[in-house]
């Protein structure tokens, strides 16, 4: 890297962070989350919008060089992103709930991924370049449309002080259970994509599910004894443990790549395995990952999805047509399957089960990192991409606006 770039990046990544920090404050303050301004502002860099009122400035900001560098700091940044979503499912959340959070979750996962089918023949046209397979589209989109992003949805209900209220337990527990299947779906995706057809990915099946299966045994295990054994007493992680920790994270998410899966998973499967037995030490492990995750490696992330979103190409009646179609189908979806398997499977009222159904259709980040996946992968054409992105936007966007409509939460507290 020659000084001139590293000056080139050093600005880039600085306007980054800043912006999204500014637009992610402006937009907790209208009582949305901060990741919501966060992706809006990555947006607002991109060919979207500075792209197009002032070219050669953002070219000047975030010029074509450092764009590689961008993408490098963004993956790794997904890998400890998906690390801290695996240490936030708590598979104990599901105790006592389990009959009732599988069958509502699997209903939310399995309704949008059936729609993804008839969807996959109005978006093919725009993703007729890739030469991509409408198998292999479909389960893409179908992943796209079943995940709900759970770190957003647990930040939301805390924020909105609904967390510990049945409702709000019940979502969460429906959270966890939605992002197994979710990424499940997205692996298979990945697998068929890559190796053309499901025959040629079952070597690659195989090696994740053995991969997988060695880590919640042998390296649950092993992580519980070193954290037993080298944790401060105080309840705080040491700088050791702290390090061995985010080694294991990027030779899980390099094994998970090998093995011909994606990076992400390397790291969702690494917080899964931390153990929960010292709620203080994992408090402290999300924490300072945490920190170092949103405040300086998602804004990039964001930023690098944004230069990737063209909402000019989107520019004809046809192509906002599909669009619009692509965020009532994801959302409608979603919400229809959620709503009747908590009416006939959960039993729940019909207010409490319209709110659940609201939101499981948070997506936010994680939609986002499927997007990418996707684009990387050659799956989806950035019209396409496009689509998605704001589907993602406006679900997440309007969610909590929507449940204070259906069940204020006002009501949600008072009538735990």
């Amino acid at each position: 890297m020659t000084p001139e770039l590293l000056l080139q990046l050093l600005l880039a990544i600085s306007v980054i962070l800043g912006l999204a920090r500014i637009v992610g404050a402006l937009f907790v303050r209208c009582g949305q989350p901060a990741v919501v301004g966060e992706m809006v502002a990555g947006i607002l860099l991109g060919p979207s919008f500075l792209g197009w009122v002032a070219p050669q400035v953002a070219a000047g900001v975030i010029p074509a060089a450092v764009k590689p560098f961008l993408y490098v700091l963004a993956e790794i940044g997904l890998i400890y992103f998906m690390f801290l979503v695996g240490l936030d499912v708590n598979l104990k959340v599901l105790r006592g709930k389990m009959s009732r959070a599988l069958g509502i979750s699997l209903s939310g996962v399995v309704v949008p991924f059936l729609l993804s089918f008839a969807l996959c023949l109005v978006v093919m046209p725009f993703n007729a370049e890739r030469g991509v397979s409408y198998v292999s589209l479909a389960v893409f989109i179908g992943a796209a449309l079943s995940v709900t992003a759970f770190p957003v949805l647990a930040r939301m209900l805390s924020d909105l002080g609904i967390a510990r209220t049945r409702l709000g337990s019940m979502a969460i527990a429906c959270a966890s259970v939605d992002d197994i299947c979710a990424w499940s779906l997205l692996a298979v995706a990945i697998a068929v994509v890559k190796l053309h057809n499901i025959d040629s990915a079952i070597p690659t099946f195989v090696g994740i599910v053995l991969f997988a299966a060695a880590m919640l045994t042998i390296g649950r295990w092993l992580a519980g004894w070193l954290m037993r054994r080298f944790a401060g007493s105080s309840g705080s992680v040491t700088p050791g443990v702290f390090t061995a920790v985010f080694v294991t994270v990027l030779l899980s998410a390099y094994a998970t790549q090998r093995i011909g899966i994606d990076v992400i998973f390397g790291g969702f499967l690494v917080g899964v395995i931390v153990p929960r037995d010292n709620e203080a030490v994992t408090a402290s492990l999300r924490e300072k990952t945490h920190d170092f995750v949103s405040l300086f490696l998602l804004p990039i992330f964001f930023a690098y999805s944004g230069l990737n979103t063209n909402i000019g190409l989107l520019g004809s009646w046809q192509a906002a047509g599909v669009c619009v179609l692509v965020i009532l189908v994801a959302t409608l979806g979603k919400y229809g399957g959620v709503l009747v398997a908590a009416r006939t499977l959960g039993g729940m009222p019909p207010r409490e089960a319209s709110a659940l159904g609201w939101l499981m259709n948070t997506r936010g980040l994680t939609e986002l990192v499927i997007l990418n996946v996707g684009l990387q992968l050659g799956v989806i054409s950035p019209a396409v991409f496009t689509m998605f992105v704001l589907m993602a936007l406006a679900t997440t966007f309007f969610s909590p606006i929507i449940l204070e409509r259906v069940y204020p939460t006002r009501l949600i507290r008072a009538e735990d």
